[in-house]
């Protein structure tokens, strides 16, 4: 696989983004070239850095010098005079600067590397991918703000007389594209999985609510268009980053080394390398399938959705089969279930 390259995709997730920098760094410690890079708002930030051609420790240091205030600044004015018709929570200033800083004046052409920045035509709906052919005219910058402009929180930016928001709004983890766009392997990096349970207090007031909202509907459609993928082998990275904020600056050593940490224990895990692997979603592992009686209130979903798996003997589910293989995509019953009744043991790799 060092002789390779593989087409990178990178998700969405505000802050947590900054994950992808350990990505670079993980690659790069294995000698690991993305041919193509994909990303999604935050994705589509440090992918351009990167494509820009930035290393992994020049993106590294610059990040832990970000703040909050070079990114967001609340549009008090707006808010005051426009009211409900105000575009924004924040202000693009920060942002574009920050961005700006980043990847310069470029236009696609001008790139080190290529990169796709994944954007939603908001009057439209049409996803939009700056970076292909006939996509190319656009400044990088003003595409890489489009695909971080979370609607409601950042303001649309406009491109050659069309509206264009962020491409999380339509496919957060965009593999879609990777499953045409190239013959090669495939490594995703997810960060919005969404199994740890939020405390009261962290979705309180309209942001977190709408927050929290958001990545569950990420997660949610990352895990429909999976089901279904029918492209080159594909590794699916999801760093333990559901405890951080969207919106945390206090955590960016720790988010740059989870996602060095979980990209190299995914690459060093597999049996051999992704490109001698046959299609179809990675890592796998056996697992051990349990239902705790005490918890189970007799709901029969998970003997809907997984028959093979349950079946109902009076009021409670039972585990007819066991011993599992898993992709990252299988047991959705287990975070599905509503009283947390099933449970699961790991065996080992498939």
């Amino acid at each position: 696989m060092t002789e390779r390259t593989l087409t990178l995709v990178l998700s969405g997730g505000g802050l947590k983004g900054l994950a992808h920098i350990g990505v670079f760094q993980a690659l790069e410690e294995r000698g690991i070239r993305p041919g193509l890079v994909i990303g999604s708002s935050m994705g589509s930030l440090i992918g351009a850095a990167w494509a820009s051609g930035l290393s992994p420790r020049e993106m590294a240091v610059r990040a832990l010098l970000v703040r909050r205030r070079h990114v967001f600044r609340v549009a008090h004015l707006d808010m005051a005079l426009q009211r409900m018709l105000s575009p924004a929570v924040y202000r693009p200033e920060p942002l574009q600067g920050l961005i700006e800083s980043l990847v310069g004046n470029r236009r696609f052409d001008d790139l080190a590397h290529p990169v796709l920045i994944n954007t939603v035509d908001l009057h439209s709906g049409r996803q939009v991918f700056w970076g292909l052919p006939g996509r190319r005219d656009a400044r990088v910058s003003d595409a890489v703000f489009a695909s971080c402009a979370l609607p409601g929180i950042f303001p649309p930016r406009i491109i050659a007389g069309r509206t264009y928001v962020d491409g999380a709004v339509a496919e957060n983890l965009p593999v879609r594209l990777a499953e045409i766009a190239s013959a090669e392997p495939v490594l995703a990096i997810n960060l919005t999985e969404v199994s740890v349970s939020r405390k009261p207090e962290e979705t309180a007031g309209f942001a977190a609510t709408y927050i929290r909202g958001l990545e569950i509907v990420m997660q949610t459609q990352s895990q429909t268009v999976l089901d279904h993928w029918e492209g080159p082998p594909l590794l699916l990275v999801q760093p333990h980053v559901a405890h951080v904020s969207m919106f945390s600056f206090s955590q960016t050593a720790e988010l740059i080394e989870e996602g060095r940490r979980a990209t190299l224990e995914a690459i060093d895990a597999l049996p051999m390398p992704l490109h001698e692997l046959p299609d179809g979603v990675y890592p796998r592992r056996r697992v051990r399938v349990r239902v705790v009686p005490r918890k189970c209130i007799g709901c029969q979903l998970c003997a809907l959705s997984a028959p093979d798996v349950f079946r109902m003997e009076g009021d409670k589910a039972v585990v007819i089969a066991p011993e599992r293989e898993w992709s990252p995509l299988s047991g959705r019953y287990v975070h599905e279930c509503p009283t947390a009744a099933i449970e699961f043991d790991e065996i080992g790799p498939a």
